[in-house]
């Protein structure tokens, strides 16, 4: 057992980091020439309970050839807390009508008298649920929300709930959630009227964006309410009763109370590392240190209001006249503030972290605020995080509004050359759902690599900020190598990577993206994307990334972004190079994904045929766009209409066109039974830029025996009849699909755009008489579509602008 008062060798060892800086401190006052090579500080296995933040001055800065070195012996697992055990749990009586003995108490814990505060509380590591209103992962929707009251009405049909103080809610809108403190709350038959406490009351109804969503439509913003005790009635929830001194716990099967294991958080930051603009601290390594159970008050003091990636507002309204300096069509203005984190870094360069932990943590992980120059963050597992994994860059000073362009006089202050890397960022914004795995504000030459982000409410790495075309401070950012997958659980307006603003000379390339979840709560269910540049991007470029489909977003961008082969078909290598490297890839163990969720299906291509009269190619169009089809392309041939294009969920657009077209036939091609493409199976394997698409009809002769030779013979094209794929390759054609639904096929036959269709075809059979025998052969197959000549087997039809 360690001693302040020890000598601080292994024989004799500290009790505190705090101490051992202490000493190392000492050491470099005073020269000592046995520091030559560096201060290794080693902390031994074991939980490290702090009391008080551990601070790093420039004092404790060490040089290159003799850095400062906290570390965990070998084999050993040092952990540095904030959190606190609560003991001595007993049965409690009848709660809520429930049984008893269901629910557990425990004495809250004090300090210098006062009940301590907190808004998570773990459970054999595990995060519990604080009591909430709603079922699992249900929600309900709001019913309204008079902005000029303040107010919002909610469907209230259990009437065992009623108001108690401290009660809160917490609001989905659009890319962000809200936690409101309730006031007050009006009962009227099967709704109530929730008054809210201030700030936020006024933030939350005069801030214009995200705002609650009202939407006949997609269904009002999702909420629910929490931190009642009338609310404890799911096992695996709790609540903190501070006006008498207790905490409940409703048991989980299988759990044993006089054994688990359960703890509180107390601090908000574990480690400080702070120096000045002129004395920054240096050369601090943090080695296989784990930074466990950090809190975070600020909803339960002030509401929580954010207007992006966790970024609160302080205040925020609409311009009544819109337009600023720097944006004409400005109408809003914003001055927001930053959430804690657990390790918080400001004024210091060639700080590293390497193999250490993050983990039950309530807010932010890893903070590189301000100032903060060359640090290394590589081979770290951040996990069970309540907020962003990292967080690094200003993004905007609290005293300035945040859409203006970020250029301080001393560039000192810009975060800079940063290298984040093959770091594990699972089940992280678990709690401020519009956090993100990577947060990277105001920067410039920083290099976020190889990292694999998974289990993310919302987005897996932001880089930007301020709205702004603007030239500034962010400059030669590179995003390379990354693998994202399962992101935007909770929340859409999202994608796999996601920027804002200019960044001359800033690069994304190589990453790999898919899996989104499915959003049953999303303001717009097909507003997600893989990549998304989003307002003021600007001399970008985005190429070589590998994601399922082209579903990108570019919105409102500045000039000279260039995209180049962003798709499905980028190499292998650069697919199976993406993510965490050895000798990293051990931390892959730790990745979370919750099979419990659905996936949303990717965009593939697929076709919806419309038969009947009096079709409006705009509304179509429009009806498209809105469910989410990337590029919509129509055709037609009498009174068909072929809609072909990449989407999912093409059974609800199938429906959605029905409500326009209640008299039309309607059918749907959703997956080929027959895929050829050049990726996969031709030797020059390089895609055109940009596709054309050329649309025929036919149908299977009625003979059902017949049918399914038919499609014997394509699933066993490749193999026995290859000659016909290599005619595909000599004719240069991108892809082939072949629809079926019932009798009726759709071919669609992708091309370079500009080439001619007729001078690609008969490439197919030039030296290749093979072809024309599987032509001959297909023949016996098929039939025109009802209203072709007799003589006529396959139509084309005329695309339509």
């Amino acid at each position: 057992m360690g001693k302040d008062t020890n000598l601080g060798t292994k024989e004799s060892p500290l009790a505190t980091l705090n101490m051992a800086l202490r000493k190392a401190r000492n050491m470099r006052r005073l020269g000592d020439p046995s520091i030559k090579n560096g201060i290794r500080i080693i902390l031994m296995d074991g939980t490290y309970l702090l009391n008080e933040s551990v601070f790093i001055r420039p004092e404790d800065s060490g040089t290159a050839e003799s850095p400062t070195i906290i570390e965990a012996e070998t084999n050993a697992h040092p952990v540095l807390s904030g959190g606190i055990s609560i003991t001595n749990w007993k049965r409690a009586g009848a709660i809520n009508g429930l049984k008893p003995g269901l629910i557990w108490v425990a004495d809250a814990p004090k300090k210098a008298g006062n009940i301590l505060d907190f808004r998570q509380l773990w459970v054999n590591n595990k995060k519990a649920t604080r009591a909430k209103s709603t079922s699992g992962s249900e929600m309900d929707r709001i019913l309204s929300w008079n902005i000029e009251e303040e107010t919002c009405w909610i469907p209230f049909k259990d009437k065992s709930v009623s108001f108690e103080p401290g009660m809160e809610m917490f609001i989905q809108q659009w890319w962000a959630i809200a936690n409101l403190r309730i006031k007050n709350m009006e009962i009227k038959g099967d709704s109530a009227k929730l008054y809210f406490e201030q700030p936020e009351s006024r933030i939350q109804s005069e801030h214009p964006w995200p705002a609650p969503w009202i939407s006949e439509k997609t269904g009002n913003s999702a909420f629910y309410l929490n931190n009642a005790l009338c609310l404890l009635d799911e096992p695996g929830e709790w609540y903190l009763d501070k006006a008498n001194s207790k905490i409940y716990y409703y048991q989980k099967e299988g759990e044993d109370m006089s054994s688990v294991k359960v703890i509180a958080p107390v601090l908000e930051n574990l480690v400080e590392i702070k120096g000045t603009v002129d004395n920054p601290v240096q050369y601090v390594y943090f080695m296989g240190i784990s930074f466990q159970y950090s809190n975070w008050l600020r909803p339960s003091k002030q509401g929580h209001v954010p207007i992006q990636a966790g970024m609160y507002l302080l205040d925020a309204y609409k311009l009544k006249e819109p337009g600023t300096p720097d944006k004409a069509g400005l109408e809003n203005q914003a001055w927001i503030g930053r959430p804690r984190a657990a390790v918080e870094v400001n004024y210091s360069n060639n700080i590293h972290f390497q193999e250490c932990t993050f983990e039950h943590l309530s807010s932010t992980g890893l903070d590189l605020n301000k100032g903060t120059n060359n640090n290394l963050v590589q081979g770290n597992l951040f996990k069970d995080i309540g907020g962003s994994a990292i967080n690094v860059g200003v993004f905007s000073e609290e005293a300035i509004e945040h859409h203006l362009p970020y250029n301080p006089k001393d560039e000192r202050e810009v975060c800079s050359n940063e290298t984040i890397a093959d770091n594990l960022i699972t089940d992280v914004t678990n709690e401020d759902w519009g956090c993100v795995g990577i947060s990277a504000g105001c920067v410039k030459d920083i290099t976020i690599a190889h990292n694999t982000i998974s289990d993310v409410s919302y987005t897996g790495i932001g880089l930007g900020w301020g709205w702004t075309k603007t030239i500034n401070a962010m400059k030669g950012n590179k995003v390379v190598a990354n693998k994202i997958t399962h992101y935007g659980k909770h929340l859409y307006d999202t994608a796999g990577i996601y920027t804002l603003s200019a960044q001359p000379e800033s690069v994304i390339k190589e990453n790999v993206i898919d899996s989104i979840y499915f959003n049953p709560y999303a303001h717009d269910p097909y507003h997600w994307f893989y990549l998304y540049t989003d307002e003021g991007s600007a001399y970008f470029t985005v190429k070589d990334n590998w994601i399922p489909s082209e579903k990108v977003f570019l919105n409102a961008n500045g000039p000279d972004i260039v995209w180049t082969n962003n798709n499905a078909f980028v190499s292998e290598q650069i697919k199976q190079n993406a993510g965490i490297r050895s000798p990293y890839k051990y931390l892959l163990k730790e990745k979370e994904i919750d099979k419990n969720w659905p996936l949303q299906e990717a965009p593939h291509f697929a076709a919806v045929e419309l038969v009947g009269d009096g079709f409006d190619n705009t509304k179509i169009k429009e009806i498209s766009k809105v469910n989410g089809v990337i590029d919509a392309q129509l055709y037609q041939w009498e009174n068909h209409m072929v809609l072909y294009a990449k989407m999912n969920h093409v059974e609800h657009l199938k429906n959605e066109l029905s409500l326009e077209y209640p008299n039309a036939k309607i059918k749907t091609y959703n997956a080929p039974v027959y895929n050829f493409n050049k990726f996969e199976h031709c030797k020059d394997s390089d895609l055109a830029s940009e596709w054309e698409h050329i649309l025929l009809t036919a149908n299977l002769i009625e003979d059902e025996k017949l049918q399914d030779e038919y499609l014997q013979y394509h699933k066993t094209q490749f193999e026995a009849w290859p000659e016909v794929a290599e005619g595909f390759c000599n004719a240069d054609f991108q892809q082939l699909q072949v629809f079926k639904n019932g009798r009726q096929l759709i071919l669609a036959i992708s091309i370079p755009k500009g080439a001619s269709f007729d001078e690609l075809n008969p490439k197919t059979t030039e030296d290749n008489p093979r072809v024309d025998d599987w032509n001959a052969l297909m023949k016996k197959y098929q039939t025109g579509i009802e209203g072709t000549k007799p003589d006529e087997t396959w139509v084309f039809l005329e695309k339509l602008n």
